[in-house]
């Protein structure tokens, strides 16, 4: 065996060493949220119908925002609001025959759901909250929806690429008959902190495997001088590009990567390294992966907050003013909330 391929190696499994993945969430998660942080974001995004608004994105509702409010509402202990999103997700979302959850509903539109393909990152959001849900509050209905969601994601969306199980993005496009021969997947996709969550509900599907190439993806794809991934990535025989397709950029789907890993465990160290670095020397931005250099300025407080957790887990406390959650748009604002649990959770000191 080669030096290069052995110094790889040890890297990717210091990676994987700082990952806990085979962690049981942490039972502090709820109550991570505050009340008050949780109605003002219910109030600018949650409809009494349970539907979560993306209000950017032209008002749609898609598997990840309602993944993302049961994670939030179940982080903040609302029982009732968590099961208005469930009862909204479950009937207008999970009506694909593979028990997938479609992943776009459009109010304006005849019928609402206007993408039946499903989205990956929504259904293990979905997936992860009701399984929470379902243990922590004792209630067999979530387990039992969990259990299922959780079994269809290992039967339709984990497949084999270059001897490593990746997560496809969508049952739907994606693979090597699509793109010339190459598998593409969205490494935003490994929401890292679910996975063990899916182990328990689904055993028979390789979750740790997943999580192990989640680690190892990201830690190849590191490209252009910011060695950075991009939104979406290429893997054939030859190894990892940037998605052709797809614009090459550190762009809004991979600037949740980082709070990913950390909400699972990650250390600051080989793992975080090309993120704690962007994030000291350009800030919240889209970096173009060719130059290396930002395209956009993400100055919204949930942008921030990104940075500010990962200067948390190399010691930085954070800045007062990102302290105090108001909420902007859906987007930043779900990250801002996601990124204060997380340091309330395992960082309480940079508070």
């Amino acid at each position: 065996m080669s030096a290069s391929l052995l110094r790889r190696l040890a890297v990717v499994a210091a990676c994987y060493t700082a990952l806990p993945v085979a962690a049981q969430p942490a039972p502090t998660m709820e109550g991570t949220v505050s009340g008050a942080e949780w109605t003002a974001y219910a109030d600018h995004f949650v409809g009494e119908d349970g539907r979560v608004v993306d209000d950017v994105n032209g008002g749609i509702s898609h598997s990840e925002s309602q993944g993302y409010g049961l994670l939030l509402a179940y982080s903040a202990g609302d029982r009732d609001g968590f099961d208005r999103i469930w009862t909204f997700t479950r009937n207008e979302l999970l009506i694909r025959s593979d028990r997938l959850a479609a992943w776009k509903w459009d109010a304006s539109a005849k019928p609402h759901v206007v993408d039946v393909n499903n989205a990956s990152d929504g259904d293990v959001l979905i997936a992860y909250a009701l399984g929470l849900a379902g243990e922590s509050w004792r209630n067999q209905r979530y387990s039992e929806a969990a259990r299922g969601l959780a079994s269809a994601i290992g039967e339709n969306l984990l497949t084999d690429a270059n001897n490593r199980i990746v997560l496809r993005p969508g049952a739907e496009g994606f693979g090597r008959a699509d793109n010339n021969g190459m598998l593409v997947v969205n490494p935003s996709y490994w929401i890292f902190e679910a996975f063990p969550m899916l182990e328990k509900l689904a055993p028979d599907h390789p979750w740790q495997q997943l999580a192990a190439s989640g680690a190892e993806l990201i830690n190849a794809a590191r490209f252009g001088p910011a060695r950075l991934p991009t939104d979406w990535v290429a893997i054939s025989a030859e190894g990892l590009t940037p998605a052709p397709d797809f614009p090459a950029v550190y762009g809004y789907n991979a600037i949740r990567i980082p709070l990913y890993l950390l909400r699972a465990g990650a250390k600051s160290g080989p793992l975080l390294e090309n993120f704690e670095h962007a994030a000291a020397s350009i800030g919240p931005a889209i970096i173009d992966i060719a130059t290396g250099q930002p395209v956009e300025t993400l100055t919204d407080p949930g942008y921030r907050m990104l940075d500010a957790a990962l200067a948390c887990a190399a010691g930085t406390p954070v800045p007062e003013d990102l302290r105090r959650f108001e909420p902007t748009t859906y987007y930043p604002s779900t990250l801002h909330l996601l990124a204060l649990s997380y340091v309330r959770e395992r960082q309480p000191q940079c508070l």
